[in-house]
Parts: C-alpha cells; structure tokens; sequence
C-alpha cells in the first residue's frame, strides 16, 4: 500500500494567464461604490421602547421579590 502523492504546487493543468482572472483582493475593499455618508446608528423610538420594556420588567421581578418576602 502507497500513500498519496501530496499536491505541491498549483495543478499545471489549471493555469490561467495573467489579465484572463479579476484582480485580486486590492479591488474589492471597502471604499468601493458610491459614497454614503454613516448613519447615525439606532433612532429614538426603537431605543426608548426597549428601556421601556426593560424597565417593566425589572419592576415586575421586584415587585414579585417583595411579595414573596411578605408571605414568608
């Protein structure tokens, strides 16, 4: 039993000429297509609606904390 010869190389049988494949990563960073300016991130209402659940929650389990600390 043999093992298999390790590939060393590039397969000479797949080679493709220079200019006939895209550029490599150096023309696809970032900064590519039309100029936008950032955004400013989350709006007011989505920000004020998740402290406000967050909120009712944590009011919920208190309050819940201290009923059970009466009836003990």
């Amino acid at each position: 039993m043999s093992a298999p010869n390790p590939v060393s190389g590039p397969d000479p049988r797949r080679w493709v000429p220079p200019g006939e494949t895209p550029p490599g990563e150096s023309s696809t960073g970032s900064e590519t297509g039309p100029y936008r300016p950032l955004s400013r991130g989350w709006g007011t209402a989505p920000l004020v609606l998740i402290w406000l659940v967050a909120l009712v929650f944590a009011l919920f389990f208190l309050a819940y904390a201290i009923i059970l600390n009466l009836n003990v």
